[in-house]
């Protein structure tokens, strides 16, 4: 079977399977019939069992299919590039150290913006959509996209199922926090909805995040292959 193909099916299966066991039609349901932390066990088991193959497959068919652009010689798109991977590294480490509200295993008893929450509700799905669309813009053979484009289409799609499901699950303080709050990352301190201070910056996901791109340059081309500096 065509590569492509393979990497587009695992990549649908994943995402598909996902946002069914989470939707609200079918996770009620499943949780009643066998339990809170059962469901868990089963979403966690077929988000693995579909995401595994993916990468799997990925890795055995990188630069499969049609080469629909070559970007990689371009300065300007590679410092791009690399500051989206820096960012979504420090989203990703924040949204680690202080979940947000909005996440799936977010506190909803408190309500309140504070540090990198007053840039985006979702950091982790923002750092997703980050990663995925920095690695589509260096990589723009058919099935590296496929692959990519997984992210991007969990982060946001994802980001946007969250805040239905804990609107029905909390509704007006949830829809509150939303209403203060971003999902694109600035856009509430943009329009005047939050202000910034010097206690909202996160030093200690900004000094990991720099750390671990920094590891990750180094390590690169020894663990996925290609030269991130050229």
């Amino acid at each position: 079977m065509d590569p492509v193909v393979i990497i587009g099916f695992w990549s649908a299966a994943f995402l598909v399977s996902h946002f069914i066991l989470s939707s609200e039609p079918i996770r009620p349901k499943l949780i009643a019939a066998v339990g809170e932390w059962p469901f868990r066990g089963i979403y966690s088991a077929v988000a693995l069992g579909t995401f595994i193959p993916l990468v799997v497959e990925f890795a055995r068919h990188k630069h499969a299919g049609a080469m629909l652009w070559y970007l990689r010689d371009i300065p300007p798109l590679r410092s791009l590039v690399w500051f989206m991977m820096l960012a979504a590294l420090i989203l990703f480490t924040a949204g680690l150290i202080t979940p947000s509200p909005a996440g799936m295993a977010g506190a909803t008893a408190e309500l309140v913006p504070r540090g990198e929450l007053k840039l985006t509700r979702h950091p982790g799905f923002v750092a997703f959509t980050l990663f995925g669309l920095a690695h589509m813009i260096m990589n723009g053979w058919a099935g590296d996209l496929l692959f990519f484009a997984t992210f991007p289409i969990l982060g946001i799609l994802g980001g946007f199922h969250q805040d239905a499901r804990k609107a029905q699950m909390i509704g007006e303080p949830y829809r509150r926090f939303v209403a203060a709050t971003s999902f694109f990352p600035g856009a509430a301190l943009l329009s005047g909805r939050q202000r910034w201070t010097s206690a909202d910056t996160p030093w200690r996901a900004i000094a990991i995040g720099a750390a671990v791109t920094i590891v990750l340059v180094a390590l690169h081309p020894m663990l996925f292959g290609g030269h991130p500096l050229g």
